[in-house]
């Protein structure tokens, strides 16, 4: 439930408030007869982000216990993490310019004369928002072992996400929403690690990487995974009762890594932020 929450937390935050500033610069603009046309856009994205998830779950779920499943999780763990790094380091990169963009882009459609334009504005953002959640959702459900959770999860962080986004739309650049992401950037980082943990365990399994397997500990007797605890602490932080060499490796590896130039970029965007 944890890795939803946080996942639909993040990717609504930033899907809404793309739409936040769309309607409020249009609102600002004298334009609100446009606003149908950014909520199609809208409509449309979330449908198709829906849809290519339910198929691509029950899809798989027809091959469950399988070497294909097996193949599949580990390339939607590959996949996930590496959104999941990409997206956090382009996020703190451009956060500032997010919104002069838009309504740059936003203006060009306008002064096209198609109205089409907004909608396919729409479309594009939160469309690639929705499919990220996807394979995000898609990695978080092969991984745990109580699946009921998720929705749980998804419909308190989608909550959560709407209530920022009503805010952001009303105050608007009072809200600093370079710390939320820089927040919730980390915790992000932190379930991509756990996420190349299950794909290493799984090449591993699959006899991909033959290296290091050792098993470092046996904890399942003070934390099992297939407990409800243990299922959230693998899911979001990697946790692992009987962690191998290279799973350890791998993910210290990474978050050292990604954290140290996640907060570099950081302090060199708020020193050039301070001016000379």
């Amino acid at each position: 439930m944890l890795a939803t929450l946080v996942i639909f937390l993040r990717e609504g935050v930033e899907a809404s408030m793309i739409v936040a500033i769309l309607l409020a610069y249009l609102n600002r603009s004298g334009q609100r007869q446009y606003f149908r046309d950014v909520f199609i856009g809208v409509a449309a994205a979330l449908l198709l982000a829906g849809v290519g998830g339910l198929v691509a779950y029950v899809t798989i779920r027809t091959y469950a216990g399988s070497r294909v499943q097996t193949i599949f999780e580990t390339g939607t763990y590959l996949l996930a993490a590496v959104i999941l790094t990409y997206m956090t380091f382009w996020m703190r990169s451009h956060a500032r310019g997010l919104k002069s963009d838009l309504q740059s882009r936003a203006d060009t459609a306008m002064s096209a004369g198609a109205r089409t334009g907004l909608a396919l504005l729409a479309f594009q953002a939160v469309g690639r928002e929705g499919l990220e959640t996807v394979v995000f959702t898609l990695a978080i459900a092969f991984s745990t072992r109580h699946p009921g959770s998720l929705l749980i999860g998804a419909l308190i962080g989608l909550a959560i996400a709407l209530a920022i986004a009503f805010v952001m739309y009303r105050l608007g650049h009072r809200i600093n929403i370079g710390r939320f992401f820089t927040a919730v950037g980390t915790l992000l980082m932190i379930f991509a690690a756990g996420l190349l943990v299950d794909a290493v365990q799984n090449m591993q399994e699959l006899g991909w990487l033959p290296v290091a397997t050792h098993p470092l500990w046996h904890t399942g007797g003070i934390l099992n995974e297939d407990s409800a605890v243990g299922d959230i602490a693998h899911t979001f932080f990697g946790y692992a009762q009987s962690p191998t060499v290279l799973q350890a490796v791998v993910y210290v590896l990474y978050l050292v890594c990604v954290l140290f130039a996640f907060f570099s970029i950081g302090q060199r965007l708020a020193r050039r932020a301070a001016g000379p």
